[in-house]
């Protein structure tokens, strides 16, 4: 891999880390609602922006929002709308670095319903990298990472949840129009955006947040959603969709830095030790691992 491509890499690890970092900060004060529809909008206009730009450059093809009305709304429902909300739900009770790493067990989940879908009997590889998987989390789960209480169940369910919706969207862009990723991105982000709206005006914010949390959604609209998308399409185009995925084995790492620097939360040998069971199970069910291993 390019060094200039592994550099982008790791920015964009970093980013998607950061954004479980701001979804803790805001969550409690906004609620979930407001929250993704800030995120959500900002990053729809962010994307609508930089669509003006390119379209001035004559590097992008109309949107045709219209043309495929039921693709944006499918695919920004599935992965933008609904993984964001669960999220934001669980960002309530569970730290980031918990967050962060739950949400990389999303090739996990693609990987069963994958064996589900196809009818196909697993190989050992993947056998052996589902139940790391499995016993990472429930190491996270179950030794301190945070309190086990009902709430705190919900929490860990919908963040896992979360997983599998962008689970099933990997699954539909197989059978989906053929439409260019920005523009995928662009016309999903408004789809999510009147998806949320709804919940928004029934579940308004339950405190004036501070101007630290008002910053903090804005990077999580702008940056963590609307510009990461760019970086992310730029290794696409560089290095290929399959290369790109490596993105997932670093997420929790950043997660799990963000939130000890700034949120001063506790990094514990569970935390370690189910971050790497997870990573590990996602490398095996994936694919990638040194040759050596295979």
């Amino acid at each position: 891999m390019p060094i200039k491509s592994l550099l982008h890499l790791f920015i964009l690890a970093a980013i998607w880390g950061a954004s479980f970092l701001f979804m803790r900060m805001a969550a409690n004060s906004l609620g979930p609602a407001v929250l993704i529809e800030l995120r959500v909008a900002l990053a729809a206009i962010t994307l609508f922006l930089i669509a003006l730009y390119l379209k001035q450059q004559k590097k992008l093809q109309p949107l045709a929002f219209n043309a495929h009305l039921t693709h944006f709304f499918i695919i920004g429902a599935l992965n933008s709308a609904i993984p964001f909300l669960l999220f934001a739900y669980a960002a309530q009770t569970i730290n980031a670095s918990t967050l962060s790493i739950l949400n990389s067990t999303t090739p996990i989940w693609a990987a069963i319903m994958g064996i589900l879908w196809t009818k196909t009997k697993p190989t050992i590889t993947i056998l052996c990298g589902l139940i790391f998987g499995v016993c990472g989390v429930i190491l996270l789960v179950g030794q301190g990472a945070i309190d086990i209480n009902p709430t705190s169940s919900l929490s860990i369910a919908a963040a896992l949840s979360a997983s599998l919706s962008y689970a099933v969207a990997s699954h539909y862009t197989k059978y989906a129009p053929t439409l260019t990723p920005f523009n995928n991105a662009h016309g999903s982000m408004w789809a999510a955006s009147i998806l949320v709206m709804p919940l928004a005006l029934f579940m308004p914010i339950r405190e004036i947040p501070s101007t630290n949390v008002m910053f903090g959604v804005l990077a999580l609209g702008v940056l963590c959603t609307g510009i990461a998308y760019i970086l992310f399409f730029k290794l696409i185009e560089d290095i290929g969709p399959t290369s790109a995925l490596t993105v997932t084995f670093l997420i929790p790492l950043f997660g799990i830095l963000w939130g000890h620097v700034f949120l001063n939360e506790q990094i514990g040998s569970n935390t370690l030790l189910g971050a790497l069971l997870v990573i590990v199970g996602t490398m095996l069910v994936t694919g990638y691992l040194p040759k050596k291993l295979k």
